[in-house]
Parts: C-alpha cells; sequence; structure tokens
C-alpha cells in the first residue's frame, strides 16, 4: 500500500465521537473550576488591596444609587 492509498483510507474512516462526559465529571470540573477563581479572587485582594478597597467603595456607591430610586 502506497502512502497515498494509506491517507484516502485514513481520510475514510468515520470520525470517532467524543465520549460524553457524565453529570458527576461535569459537576466536579465546575467545583474545581469556582473554587480555583475563589482562590484567585482572594489573592488579588491580598496582593493589591487598594485596588480592592476601590472597587468595593464603586460597588457601594452603585448599589446606592438603585437604593435611591
Amino acid at each position: 500500500m502506497t502512502d497515498a492509498s494509506a491517507l484516502s483510507s485514513r481520510a475514510a474512516d468515520p470520525p470517532v465521537p467524543e465520549p460524553v462526559e457524565s453529570q458527576a465529571e461535569r459537576l466536579r470540573r465546575r467545583r474545581d473550576f469556582l473554587r480555583d477563581l475563589a482562590e484567585a479572587k482572594e489573592l488579588r485582594a491580598r496582593v493589591q488591596p487598594r485596588r480592592t478597597r476601590l472597587a468595593r467603595i464603586r460597588d457601594a456607591v452603585r448599589r446606592s444609587t438603585y437604593r435611591a430610586c
């Protein structure tokens, strides 16, 4: 068999379907992602306290404007 015929026979093979992940696996990956995200936010708050404080103040002002309506 030549290289060209080997390539054409491989191209004719049907695509292999990817395995469907289970609900438990999806929830585990989501839990891990959310945990990592929370850790990153905590680290940012420790490393940049001034920026965090300003963000907290801006958020409080934004909330207060909606309460006044």
